[in-house]
């Protein structure tokens, strides 16, 4: 299900569903666009009015995901109204990164290394979710596939166009699900991409460049960045004029996460 944020307040305005590349504009010298998706993943930002597209998720992406996740095969919408309650702990992950802060880098060719701090204790689901895939590997060799300055970089899907994810998906741990989450979306927040559906994030995260607070209670942001923002804004400065009207990068162009590790 292709939809739209085309207001930073409002989502879910429906698009074509064959169209994977259509964005809202607000009149702006410079639109943010968003990912295309079959299958999977979406920001929205609206600093400036600027505009973005989220995606759905494809049933057939590739990889395993985490324990206390659903299968992305369903590729159901939710709205707030159908959300799990705050208090709800059936879903909550029991592993070693269920709580607590958890510490990971992620080596980007030619680029440099990016430390981050991963929160459990705010978002444990999300957290183990991610952990669990570096620890299988599974963000190995993909790549930020979308980058868009004054904005953050995107990355960790393994078809590389915005479309994929890692087979599952997660409940969505932000206050718009109705689940409680203090990480605001400042330079350096890592948080992960979805569809209008809250409950759709897979694989795919970004790390904000500037500070975007229409994100704040939209998207699961689970930690930030301790090291490496120059590598982030390296990355941005190389790449971002690159890019398709929707921050898109050619496959040549997208920077290769050499792999991401777990440090604790």
């Amino acid at each position: 299900m292709v939809m739209a944020l085309t207001d930073p307040t409002t989502i879910g305005a429906p698009m074509d569903q064959d169209n994977q590349d259509t964005f809202g504009e607000n009149n702006v010298r410079t639109a943010y666009a968003a990912i295309t998706r079959r299958g999977f993943m979406g920001l929205a930002l609206a600093a400036a009015s600027f505009s973005l597209a989220a995606c759905g998720a494809s049933s057939s992406a590739s990889g395993e995901g985490s324990a206390s996740t659903t299968s992305s095969s369903s590729d159901t919408s939710s709205d707030s109204s159908t959300s799990s309650d705050a208090t709800d702990t059936s879903d909550q992950p029991t592993g070693p990164y269920a709580s607590g802060v958890h510490h990971a880098t992620i080596e980007v060719t030619d680029y440099g290394t990016i430390s981050v701090a991963l929160n459990a204790n705010v978002a444990p689901i999300t957290v183990s979710n991610f952990a669990d895939l570096v620890e299988q590997g599974f963000y190995n060799g993909l790549t930020f596939h979308r980058v868009v300055k004054d904005f953050m970089i995107q990355g960790g899907d393994p078809n590389g166009d915005g479309t994929g994810g890692s087979g599952t998906t997660i409940k969505g741990e932000f206050s718009a699900n109705g689940v409680k989450n203090d990480i605001a979306h400042v330079r350096g927040t890592i948080s992960m991409a979805r569809s209008s559906d809250y409950n759709s994030a897979s694989s795919q995260f970004f790390i904000v460049q500037k500070t975007a607070a229409s994100l704040n209670g939209q998207y699961a942001a689970f930690g930030n960045v301790t090291d490496g923002m120059d590598v982030v804004d390296a990355i941005v400065n190389a790449t971002a004029d690159k890019g398709d009207s929707n921050g898109i990068l050619s496959k040549e162009d997208q920077p290769v996460i050499a792999s991401i590790t777990m440090v604790d």
